[in-house]
């Protein structure tokens, strides 16, 4: 991409394209705030309020303020959707006050009235101490899956790509191929999300304006024998139909344009239903979900309003609908959370089919938006939507080096638990750094947002993901106890139905990437303890870490002399580097009162999956 243009993206990517917002009711600011001093950081923690999609956290050096919302560098949306949460770019030995607002999708409302202190500590000798109590006795519960359900991935044409070598002289058809198989095989992904269905390589208006959906047949057809489901992202908007064909986005120009007649994008969209019916089979179709458009709400992705997103959608929802009413159709697909309740409102004004909303946001954990689909399914009798964040990831930013860090890693965990109870998908965006929106990866680390490499090396975050996935069984009960309990350190743990394993996975990081490099302050020495076990029984215990010196495929790479593309023997090397195994830890055995109990160091950003199998 020339620089010209990248710049454009760059100054045009905050853009609304409308700013009309329909919010929902005013809510009082959260009660019942408080602060705990930590080692550093300070800790908030307040009550939840009834309707509240998030909560927005102020700081000022005095308690007459100003307050201000505290940026966490995150480049997307500042809300957190629950409390606690951990100010780590506090000074340490400095005062700070906090105010609380709730979130709602008009924005922040008022703050608490009164302000709370904090003050965060400077680290001692050695961290400071957490522990993580799991329960094997108590009984257990489904672990949603949130994670695999959907990932996303540059637009499915890549699957033909037939212009040479790609990037680094790789083979880009086949290791894109490769990429998507390794996400369905060790991260159980079942559905791929991709812009680009409308794109001139899938979709062609013929002279007598018929659609040839030829080209789309010879992505679709690669892409199902992996054995994946597409999500149907009914977009961009092919040149004849386009107002405006000229105003695009991306290094391969898509067309964002509102359509010229309105009547034409139903045709497409209806036409493109029964094509995919007829080859596929209706059964199976039936079983995808269709996405109306991307990030409308963005002027870089759409140059008309919200009221004429809200027609794209209703047209493109009757129009598959039509045609066969179990396909899931949703929307808006829109940036930083917005435009939700809009469309919700829309759909239940004008009775306009949705059957999940879906959003996107960045940096952060996602917002509970339970109480807009909740609402939604009481004043109209219907099913309540889904929710499916069908893109999230540690930044919105092209080429930012946190996308290739360690810090990424615990960040996903921290996202994956707070979305367990309030989303039906979380889909990290992407698989692959095979991607071009703004131009090739210039290097093998480049900051790409892809869950792996050019070359399908697995960056820290895919590890994560890994871990996450592994963990067998149902969820246990699990406490975390210390020095920022739940606001840096967190938990999950499952025991096998057998009760033959248990599985404990603990991380330490923080929204605040200023510390992408980590930060000694924020380092722990983690307890692990699991209770109500058979007294005398022994286990096998073993860990899989991930941390500056572990998991990190960089660090190898940087050890072997970096730089741009790697030789033949340094990609020998980088891929007999590419794995995780476990390392055996000193058997343990339950104590007289069924407890059985290891310290482990966790720095920050670090991740450790402990198992312990019955022997």
């Amino acid at each position: 991409m020339t620089v010209n243009a990248r710049l454009d993206w760059e100054q045009r990517i905050g853009l609304p394209s409308d700013r009309p917002l329909t919010g929902t009711a005013d809510l009082p600011a959260p009660e019942g705030l408080r602060s705990r001093d930590g080692t550093g950081h300070v800790l908030l923690e307040w009550r939840p309020v009834e309707g509240a999609l998030g909560y927005l956290v102020h700081r000022a050096d005095s308690v007459h303020g100003p307050f201000e919302p505290l940026d966490h560098l995150g480049g997307d949306v500042l809300a957190v959707p629950h409390p606690p949460y951990a100010d780590t770019r506090a000074e340490p030995g400095r005062g700070y006050w906090y105010k609380v607002s709730s979130w709602t999708d008009a924005g922040p409302g008022p703050m608490t009235e009164d302000a709370v202190s904090g003050c965060a500590v400077a680290p001692g000798s050695s961290p400071a101490g957490v522990t993580v109590t799991a329960d094997a006795a108590a009984p257990t519960a489904p672990l949603p899956r949130v994670w695999n359900r959907m990932i996303g991935a540059e637009h499915l044409s890549m699957l033909t790509w037939s212009e040479g070598p790609g990037p680094g002289g790789s083979d880009v058809a086949a290791e894109y191929e490769a990429a998507l198989g390794i996400v369905r095989d060790e991260l159980g992904v079942r559905t791929v999300r991709a812009h680009g269905t409308f794109l001139p390589e899938c979709v062609a208006v013929r002279a007598d304006g018929t659609f040839d959906f030829t080209g789309l047949d010879a992505v679709y057809d690669r892409f199902l024998a992996t054995g994946l489901k597409p999500v149907v992202e009914l977009s961009f908007m092919p040149a004849e139909l386009a107002a405006d064909p000229a105003y695009t986005v991306f290094e391969y120009k898509g067309i964002v344009s509102v359509p010229q007649d309105w009547e034409r994008w139903g045709d497409l969209c209806r036409e493109l239903t029964v094509h995919l019916r007829e080859r596929y089979g209706a059964d199976e179709v039936a079983t995808w979900e269709f996405e109306v458009w991307n990030e409308a709400n963005l002027e870089v992705f759409w140059n008309g309003t919200q009221e004429q997103y809200h027609r794209l959608y209703e047209t493109a929802a009757r129009a598959v609908k039509g045609v066969d009413p179990r396909i899931p159709v949703g929307g808006p697909g829109s940036a930083a959370a917005g435009w939700v309740g809009p469309l919700l409102e829309h759909c239940r004004e004008h009775d306009v089919p949705i059957d999940f909303v879906s959003t996107h946001t960045y940096g952060n954990a996602p917002l509970d938006f339970r109480p807009q689909t909740r609402s939604f399914a009481q004043a109209t009798g219907k099913p309540e939507p889904e929710i499916l964040w069908t893109e999230w990831g540690v930044t919105p930013t092209h080429f930012h080096r946190v996308s290739d860090s360690v810090f990424a890693a615990p960040f996903v965990l921290r996202g994956m638990k707070s979305a367990l109870a309030s989303t039906d998908c979380l889909a990290y965006w992407v698989a692959s750094d095979h991607f071009e929106e703004l131009g090739r990866p210039p290097k093998l680390f480049h900051g790409g947002f892809g869950l792996l490499t050019v070359g399908n090396l697995r960056k820290p975050r895919f590890w994560a993901l890994d871990m996450l996935d592994g963990m067998a069984g149902g969820r246990m009960p699990v406490t975390t106890e210390g020095d920022g309990a739940d606001g840096l350190t967190e938990a999950l743990a499952t025991r096998a139905d057998d009760g033959s394993t248990l599985d404990v996975l603990v991380w330490n990081g923080t929204l605040d990437q200023s510390k992408i490099d980590g930060a000694p302050a924020l380092d722990r020495t983690t307890t692990l303890r699991v209770t109500g076990l058979t007294p005398g029984t022994s286990y096998r215990a073993e860990v899989r870490r991930v941390d500056a010196e572990h998991g990190n495929i960089q660090a190898v790479w940087d050890e072997l002399g970096g730089g741009d593309w790697p030789d033949a023997g340094q990609w020998e090397q980088l891929r007999a580097a590419d794995v995780l195994p476990p390392e055996p830890l000193v058997p343990v055995t339950a104590d007289a009162e069924g407890t059985a109990e290891l310290s482990l160091d966790l720095p920050m950003p670090g991740i450790r999956a402990l198992r312990l199998t019955r022997t």
